[in-house]
């Protein structure tokens, strides 16, 4: 007797995804262009100043502009069509760009404890004029990278999200350095230095840990976090002659682009074809999932929980 399985796929892309990826472009380079340039201007003031504070912002920097490059750099790779081997295309770096800009914030977080530490034993002297200046200056050029960056869709896409993080991190440091050199000015109090250092490094360390920790669940194929799992299943199980819902796999390739894996038992003569329709159009439109790949099979070839246990 032959099983009556069959596959149904859904495949459909909106307008407003290439409207998102152009703004996100735009805004990445833009932004990579600034903060590069005022990187170099903040490296050499921080060794001109001998400003901890400052450095340890001009490395967040750093990474700041390899982060914006490489998320530019993966937004472009993911546009490359898919080929015979590479069956989703690029699309997937964007997420190990992520992966890897939280990566380098936790490393160099790391770093400014190190050399805080050792400068809270001997504080070295700090010119803070100068360092507040570069503090100011440093500070406009953050918000306006912020800015830039808010018109890109930080909310769908974790790459921009991350250098968003990033810039964030950025303007808090030059809020810090700004408030050091201030008191360093005023009161000769040369460990403000090192302390602005140390706040700087807790909130660059934080946002490394969740941009990484969100990218890792993304690379190990977790269930979306908007995605209820139980919730799905249910609203499958409301379409009438749907009997089973069961081996149902959320993931997604990258921010925003969900897929769908399961099989669902039906009865009924002909209710293949209606039933594969209604949950497919259920899915998008319910879940935002384009991309479902569902196996609809008769009642009596459902789930066989007997050898092993069915989800």
């Amino acid at each position: 007797m032959g099983h009556n399985h069959s596959h149904g796929h859904s495949h459909s892309h909106g307008h407003g995804h290439s409207h998102s990826h152009t703004s996100n472009k735009k805004a990445l380079f833009w932004a990579f262009l600034l903060i590069a340039t005022f990187m170099v201007v903040e490296v050499i003031g921080g060794v001109l100043t001998n400003s901890l504070a400052l450095l340890s912002d001009a490395g967040h920097m750093l990474s700041d502009a390899a982060a914006l490059g490489l998320s530019l750099f993966a937004i472009k790779l993911g546009e490359r069509k898919a080929t015979q081997s590479k069956t989703y295309g690029y699309k997937r770096f964007e997420i190990i760009a992520a992966a890897l800009n939280g990566l380098t914030l936790i490393i160099i977080s790391i770093y400014i404890f190190v050399e805080a530490y050792h400068r809270f034993a001997d504080p070295p002297e700090v010119q803070s004029m100068g360092m507040l200046t570069i503090s100011v200056i440093g500070l406009i050029v953050n918000i306006i990278a912020a800015w830039i960056l808010m018109s890109g869709d930080k909310d769908e896409n974790l790459n921009v999200r991350s250098a968003f993080l990033h810039v964030l991190g950025d303007m808090l440091g030059s809020v810090g350095a700004i408030t050091a050199a201030l008191l360093i000015y005023f009161f000769d109090w040369g460990i403000a230095d090192s302390i602005a250092s140390v706040a700087v490094a807790i909130l660059i360390i934080i946002s490394g840990w969740r941009v990484t920790k969100e990218s890792f669940h993304v690379l190990m194929e977790g269930t979306p976090e908007q995605i209820e799992l139980n919730e799905v299943k249910e609203e499958i199980m409301k379409i009438p002659e749907v009997k089973d819902v069961h081996d149902v796999h959320v993931w997604s390739i990258t921010s925003g682009v969900l897929m769908l894996s399961g099989h669902i038992a039906v009865e009924g003569e002909g209710a293949h074809d209606r039933v594969l329709h209604k949950a497919q159009t259920l899915l998008h439109d319910r879940f935002g999932i384009d991309h479902s790949t569902l196996q609809v099979e008769g009642e009596e070839h459902g789930c066989p929980c007997a050898h092993g246990p069915c989800n």
